[in-house]
């Protein structure tokens, strides 16, 4: 990595611990090209600000779930998952049911169904809600439950209980994280375990995923990644992870901006 401003350097370390977890002071000397002692001296001052907690060797986010509203991640890499659901719209054929998890991707895809024509969508999200309230092509059937303020998605026995009436045709995931070993990555339990039985009910499993999530470990709660599932990213998800889970049995779709998409082999 090219020399950076202290400063810079600094709010990247604070990023890294909090999407990657522990940050060593041997690991980070060597990513930003300086010595152990400037990165100690690095700790200690955002230990001091109250940006990271001190640990033996090095540091860590001060917060065990950094976790991002839905309205902070919207304008994330906002071409990539416009890209992806455009892709994912694609796929849906009329007359299918569809099956739409919480988040700012699987919104963008709510938001491309507004022209799908005779298509039955049930849904955890309240984005994916807004987006067809209006849609006389569309039923809509909210999965409604207990409302988690920073996804707005719906969890919970009552959501659960509202899945076991459906069966779907297709069911379309968000994640905050996807690893190849330990599969979809989310801030709390009641996500994954939701996640999970979603996918069971669909004959289609699609998870929709810009590259920056890919190998990203943020929390500790999982959902195992199913073989026959698909991933939906974008051109710049790094190779060794895209041949990581096409190993286990992921089928794996880049898509490009302009709505241009290719599926590696």
């Amino acid at each position: 990595m090219s020399a950076i401003g202290s400063k810079a350097r600094r709010d990247q370390i604070v990023h890294l611990a909090t999407t990657t977890g522990l940050a060593s002071v041997d690991e980070l000397s060597q990513l930003f090209g300086v010595t152990a002692s400037t990165i100690r001296r690095d700790l200690a001052k955002l230990t001091t600000d109250g940006r990271l907690a001190r640990t033996y060797g090095g540091a860590m986010a001060l917060s065990a779930h950094p976790e991002a509203s839905l309205r902070q991640r919207t304008g994330e890499a906002f071409e990539a998952k416009q890209a992806i659901a455009r892709w994912a719209a694609e796929q849906v054929r009329p007359g299918e049911t569809l099956l739409l998890d919480a988040g700012s991707t699987v919104g963008a895809l709510a938001h491309e169904l507004r022209t799908a024509e005779d298509v039955t969508v049930a849904t955890t999200g309240l984005t994916a809600l807004q987006a067809l309230a209006d849609v006389e092509t569309v039923h809509v059937e909210c999965l409604g439950g207990t409302l988690r303020p920073l996804s707005q998605g719906f969890v919970g026995p009552l959501t659960e209980a509202a899945l076991e009436r459906m069966t779907f045709d297709r069911v379309f995931l968000g994640t905050d994280g996807i690893s190849p070993e330990l599969g979809i990555c989310e801030a709390d339990l009641r996500q994954t375990r939701l996640k999970e039985l979603m996918a069971a009910r669909a004959d289609h499993v699609y998870v929709l995923a810009h590259s920056a999530k890919l190998g990203r470990r943020p929390f500790h709660t999982w959902t195992p990644l199913g073989e026959g599932w698909t991933l939906v990213t974008d051109v710049d998800a790094e190779p060794g992870v895209l041949e990581a889970l096409r190993a286990r049995g992921v089928i794996t779709v880049v898509t490009e901006p302009q709505w241009h998409s290719v599926t590696p082999v």
